[in-house]
Parts: structure tokens; sequence; C-alpha cells
């Protein structure tokens, strides 16, 4: 990650789940079996320069795997 999250993740949503997810194989290769999602949330962040932005984050999460490949997709402000 080249940012640092600030405080918590609101509005998460579930984008998909299970073999809705197209890099289902990779994730299951790469951290092991679970029931992952693909999930999206907002939250303000520190980016590498020192700046903070609020900004739209995704990342996969599975059941005692935890969250992995978080991701800034668009600055909200």
């Amino acid at each position: 990650m080249h940012f640092e999250i600030l405080g918590e993740i609101e509005q998460v949503e579930t984008v998909a789940k299970g073999s809705g997810i197209r890099e289902l194989d990779r994730l299951r290769k790469t951290y092991g079996p679970g029931s992952w999602r693909k999930m999206k949330g907002i939250a303000r962040v520190r980016l590498a320069a020192g700046r903070i932005r609020l900004a739209e984050l995704h990342w996969y999460e599975a059941h005692g795997i935890g969250k992995k490949e978080m991701k800034r997709k668009k600055y909200l402000e």
C-alpha cells in the first residue's frame, strides 16, 4: 500500500462473493481457502507525500484470513 488508512472504513459494502469474484482461484492459491468477498468502503487516507484525502477503497477479505490487497479506487473530494 502506498497509503495509510486513518480511522475506520465507513459505508462498507460487498461488491461480489464466492464464484462472482473473478480472482477467486488466485486468492485461494495465494492466501488459502475461505469464504472470499470483494468489498468496498470509504475512508480518509494519508498518501506517501503526507496529503490526507477521502478515498473509495476496494479489497478482498475472508473469515479467518482478513483483509488482503487493499487498493484506492478513486478520490471523493
